[in-house]
């Protein structure tokens, strides 16, 4: 399902022209942030979760391991110096579609549920990054219990 969600953010993003590349770095670091804040939320970096990050990143926008790393640290910079989420869900909100956000919603979710265990700090994250996103909570349920069932 992941495959076929990155195709339509894929051709979402295609283009040409300088704007579509901003456009197409804003969205990665947006959703790069929002998993790195989901691997911060329980206050323990466990490495299956940091790992879970690099694999969707790498994965959903087809990326190189170099530059996959370099989004990451440059989204850990992000994290650092955020004072709020609202900044990349505004990003997202605004240039996703709903079934692109809902793919957003399941990285998140498959972050937080990377170590077989779900803090409540990372569910009150992905709800919150999920009602930012305006995602029905019937869909954020749906969500969570299909990567839940798979792990």
């Amino acid at each position: 399902m992941l495959r076929e969600l990155r195709q339509i953010l894929n051709k979402t993003l295609a283009g040409t022209g300088e704007d579509d590349g901003d456009r197409d770095h804003a969205i990665r670091l947006s959703t790069a942030t929002l998993l790195v804040e989901v691997v911060r939320a329980d206050y323990d970096e466990d490495m299956a979760e940091g790992e879970a990050v690099f694999d969707l990143l790498q994965g959903f926008f087809d990326l190189p391991d170099e530059e996959t790393r370099l989004l990451i640290r440059e989204a850990e910079q992000e994290a650092d110096h955020s004072v709020s989420l609202q900044s990349f869900t505004r990003v997202l909100h605004e240039r996703l579609t709903l079934e692109e956000k809902r793919s957003v919603i399941e990285m998140l979710w498959r972050v937080a549920l990377a170590d077989s265990r779900l803090d409540k700090h990372e569910d009150h994250l992905v709800r919150k990054v999920a009602g930012l996103l305006y995602i029905p909570h019937g869909d954020l349920i749906r969500i969570r219990n299909r990567v839940k069932s798979e792990h």
